[in-house]
């Protein structure tokens, strides 16, 4: 199955922020499905790491559809918090997926920690762990990261997720205030599918 170069697979996520970045990255050689073409709701992520659960998500995904199956997980992390949000980062936005409720919760964190953090660098990083899976079998699986830093306050509304809050290292804009073209070169996702591509 594997010898040959995938003509066709699934991205596993229902998130449509992540869709359209993994989309962008992916060879246009390769015939893209999505979980809607299949009406696939998203697995329990019970993993205790990024790496875990995007394997979940690859290989559950690919048992529905009978495609290999890429998929991402991936969050924030910021150091004063202890590495929190990390692999809650979308739970902390709720079943409805508010990010505005997250960031809310996470300038609560860094409040109760220390009231004056806004006046330093608080150190933090995106991770997105990438899988690709036919079945039960792990063809790939790898690591991106992006350091960084928390912005005191919410800026552009591009981008998703935490985006409008985290200021990559050597830049001044955040994620959300970036053209999305610019983001997706330099992000966690897309440093992790320069290692994952040549399985494609």
């Amino acid at each position: 199955m594997l010898k040959k170069k995938i003509s066709k697979i699934l991205i596993g996520t229902n998130n449509k922020g992540k869709l359209r970045e993994i989309k962008g990255l992916l060879p246009k050689s390769i015939k893209i499905y999505s979980t809607l073409d299949f009406n696939l709701k998203s697995p329990a992520e019970n993993g205790q790491t990024f790496t875990e659960n995007s394997i979940i998500k690859s290989k559950y995904f690919s048992k529905k559809s009978n495609l290999v199956c890429i998929a991402d997980d991936s969050g924030l992390e910021i150091d004063r918090l202890e590495k929190k949000p990390g692999i809650f980062s979308a739970r902390w936005a709720g079943s409805k997926g508010d990010f505005n409720k997250a960031i809310k919760r996470v300038y609560m964190e860094l409040d109760k920690k220390d009231k004056n953090w806004r006046g330093k660098k608080i150190k933090a990083r995106f991770v997105c762990a990438l899988s690709i899976c036919y079945l039960d079998k792990i063809i790939a699986s790898v690591i991106g990261k992006i350091d960084g830093y928390i912005s005191n306050e919410i800026r552009g509304k591009n981008g998703f997720g935490y985006d409008p809050i985290f200021i990559p290292k050597k830049k001044r804009q955040t994620f959300g205030e970036m053209k999305f073209s610019n983001k997706c070169k330099i992000d966690h996702r897309s440093i992790a599918f320069k290692k994952i591509k040549k399985f494609l």
